[in-house]
């Protein structure tokens, strides 16, 4: 029986480790977000200054079992056996969790996500216990705190609006201060923002950071609690003279400081608070192994009759679990690229210039921007109009420059990125003051939100694809709270009614569905390199736009090459479910086109003024591409409808015609690559000079068919199905050569420039 239950902890621990990497992905957003998306240092300083506050969080963390002592449920009414299966069905449902939520790029919460599994798997074995016992229903508030998920709950929806809305309003008036061109405004107010911003990031790490610290003393948070007003006052005034003194004497950017500050602060208190989230309900599982083991062998009572009265208790964690798990937590920082995708997420939402859209508009999204238009216009027709030009000019963006084109460029600037830090610090802290329950990934998100709306980021073209991401993360959330609640739950009766086999089996379904998540998640990462087409620091040269375009074109060729062979070979076969694979395969070369001429606008921006007269050419060549995407994509869905319709199988003959033509086809498509590819360009001479072959070739089979019309074709559906794909390949191949005819006048052009 021992054994069962040791193979149960070493699962657990496993899934421990698990969970340290996912939430770790999930939860870095919260503090890389705002110096990732200003750039205000490199990355690899982020990524250092993080790492380190991750460090001192979680191995100085006094790692005390914050969601049991807290009381989610009351661990004295539940029996050893029963407590096992709660932890083993929390683990399984968070991990779970919450890798869905990093594979779809979205921030979640890990602490409501941890505490509704445990209120979900708890109440689901109340629910057994009542059920197998007295049946009285009634008594299920005995074992579980619903006034804790009430808390959590409301909560929830107060930081969300709360964090949005000072947000909103903070940064508001800090660009009024500052405007878009603030380091003139740093050398006159830069001393006193310096002093608050400092002030509020130190006031926060030593009330939510250092209070879980071991090596800090008992009474620490009680003193700095009592002493808030004086702390406060001293730090202000300290800061603000060293502000001033780096700004006037060393010429250093205040800004970068509060960044750096900031973003180690927010991984201090994540590593120190959050940690519990992630290894504690294996360390309480440990505990309550111990707490039986001795009263077994005290007294050789059973799992099943021993109650764990003594879990309720405060769990410490051993320092070399804490150890580990940090050395776990920083090559997860270091090395997910989930995490990097869920901070790109909330920086795209946020970001100052345009670009490519994640999330597409909804109902909802559009009412909202409408209303909102509706209220502004409201609100400037009672603002004078000298006011109303005054703060139009705080607003103001920078003068366009070369830097500022370039597709690496911040998101944002570094006002906006200390006002994310200051604000979310400011918000942590008085919750924590307070006493109150938040997530500090629904804080540092909704603050970042309304920064970027204060900040006229969310304009007329962006606002309904911002909202609507917003809409998006948020309704994450609460599905992350109901998901939770009923997975664990779920878990918990199969783990109830099929013991250790139930375990075995949800533990190796959990393995699989990780493991193929990694996998997809690899693919998808590698598939989206492929397809960004400025995957440099961006495209301003005539050589830059060759090598660019030729690219686009090599990958468009292999596209419609294969997607020809398999249209042909699947209509030969009549293969239904093929042909509707392809034609459902076609929407993806359709999307390319689209994001490639969504990017116009950007492309033309980014070039130097050498270069704007290749912006036609450009245009011309997505023109091309798009109409041998349309051509493939008549030739892919026609064939697909013909067999869905259940229409006449096509002739043999007419299916060898078409294989012949596929045949030629890859041979010209395949030549085409390679020229793109080896940018061999001088060759594209002869594959135009022998454009007429081919089309000449496709002209006899026109006429081939019009005399099977005249002497044994009997059927209109097969006529219409082959004259139409004919037509289109006619259509297709003339779009190749007049495309290879433009790339090769425009390449001798480049060179004679140049």
């Amino acid at each position: 029986m021992e054994d069962v239950y040791t193979l149960m902890l070493v699962a657990l621990f496993a899934l421990a480790i698990t969970d340290l990497v996912v939430g770790v992905s999930n939860d870095a957003v919260n503090f890389l977000n705002s110096a990732i998306g200003s750039k205000a240092v490199p990355v690899r300083t982020i990524l250092i200054v993080a790492s380190l506050g991750v460090a001192v969080g979680a191995i100085f963390s006094s790692g005390l079992m914050e969601v049991a002592r807290e009381g989610i449920f009351v661990p004295g009414k539940f029996y050893f056996e029963e407590i096992m299966i709660i932890f083993m069905a929390v683990m399984i449902a968070d991990i779970l969790l919450l890798d869905f939520f990093n594979s779809i790029g979205l921030p979640t919460s890990t602490t409501v996500s941890i505490v509704f599994e445990l209120l979900g798997a708890a109440v689901c074995m109340s629910l057994l216990k009542i059920y197998h016992g007295s049946g009285d229903y009634g008594t299920i508030f005995q074992y579980i705190n619903t006034s804790k998920a009430t808390e959590i709950i409301i909560g929830i929806l107060l930081s969300v609006v709360i964090a949005f809305t000072l947000g909103a309003i903070i940064q508001y008036f800090s660009r009024l201060i500052f405007t878009f061109k603030y380091e003139k405004k740093l050398k006159y107010v830069g001393a006193i923002f310096g002093g608050i911003s400092l002030t509020a990031i130190l006031y926060f790490i030593l009330l939510k950071g250092l209070k879980s610290i071991s090596i800090i003393p008992e009474g620490f948070s009680d003193y700095v609690s009592n002493n808030s007003f004086l702390i406060v006052i001293i730090s202000l005034v300290v800061f603000a003279a060293l502000s001033q003194l780096l700004i006037s004497f060393f010429k250093v950017n205040i800004l970068k400081i509060i960044i750096v500050i900031g973003t180690f602060a927010l991984a201090l208190a994540f590593a120190g608070n959050d940690l519990v989230n992630f290894i504690g309900v294996p360390i309480a599982a440990w505990q309550s192994f111990e707490i039986w083991q001795t009263a077994h062998q005290a007294t050789g009572v059973l799992p099943s009759e021993l109650l764990m009265v003594g879990l309720g208790q405060e769990v410490k964690t051993p320092v070399f679990l804490l150890i580990i798990a940090g050395l776990i937590m920083v090559i997860t920082l270091w090395f997910s690229s989930k995490a990097m995708k869920v901070t790109d997420t909330e920086i795209n939402l946020g970001r100052q210039r345009g670009g490519d859209e994640r999330f597409e508009p909804n109902f909802i999204s559009r009412s909202l921007v409408r209303y909102s238009i509706v209220v502004s216009g409201i609100f400037d027709s009672i603002i004078p109009n000298s006011l109303a030009r005054k703060i139009d000019r705080k607003f103001e963006k920078q003068e366009i420059t070369v830097e500022s084109k370039r597709l690496d460029a911040p998101s944002f600037d570094m006002v906006r990125a200390s006002v994310n830090l200051v604000v979310a610090s400011i918000l942590i802290s008085i919750a924590t003051n307070l006493k109150l329950p938040l997530s500090t990934t629904y804080v540092t998100f909704m603050v970042a939100m309304g920064t970027s709306l204060a900040d006229r980021a969310w304009d007329r073209d962006s606002a309904v694809y911002r909202v609507a991401g917003v809409l998006n993360v948020v309704g994450g959330w609460f599905v992350t709270a109901l998901v939770a609640f009923f997975a664990a739950a779920l878990f918990a009766v199969i783990i109830y009614y099929g013991g250790i086999i139930a375990v075995g089996a949800l533990v190796l379904l959990a393995v699989i569905l990780i493991v193929r998540s990694a996998i997809v998640h690899s693919r998808k990462i590698k598939e989206e390199k492929k397809q960004k087409r400025y995957n440099r620091s961006d495209i301003i040269t005539i050589n830059e736009i060759t090598v660019e375009t030729s690219q686009n074109i090599s990958n468009v060729i292999s596209g419609i090459n294969k997607m020809f062979t398999k249209t042909v070979d699947n209509l030969g076969y009549h293969d239904l479910n093929k042909l509707k694979k392809n034609s459902k395969a076609i929407d993806k070369l359709e999307a390319d086109i689209d994001e490639l001429k969504g990017n116009i606008f950007y492309f033309i921006k980014s070039l130097d003024d050498d270069s704007v007269e290749a912006s036609k050419f450009y245009i011309l060549i997505l023109d091309h591409l798009q109409d041998m995407v349309q051509s493939i994509a008549f030739i892919t869905r026609n064939s697909y409808n013909h067999v869905h319709n259940n229409h006449k199988n096509l002739k043999f003959n007419q299916i060898r015609d078409l294989k012949g033509i596929d045949d030629k086809m890859q041979i010209l498509f395949d030549e085409i690559k390679s020229i793109f590819d080896t940018h061999s360009f001088s060759t594209i001479d002869g594959i135009i000079a022998d454009k007429q072959q081919l089309q000449d070739h496709v002209s006899d089979l026109i006429q081939k068919q019009i005399n099977r019309i005249r002497t044994s074709e009997t059927s209109p559906k097969n006529t219409k199905l082959y004259f139409g794909l004919l037509l289109e390949i006619k259509d297709l191949i003339s779009s190749t050569m007049s495309l290879l005819q433009l790339f090769q006048e425009f390449n001798k052009e480049a060179k004679q420039t140049f």
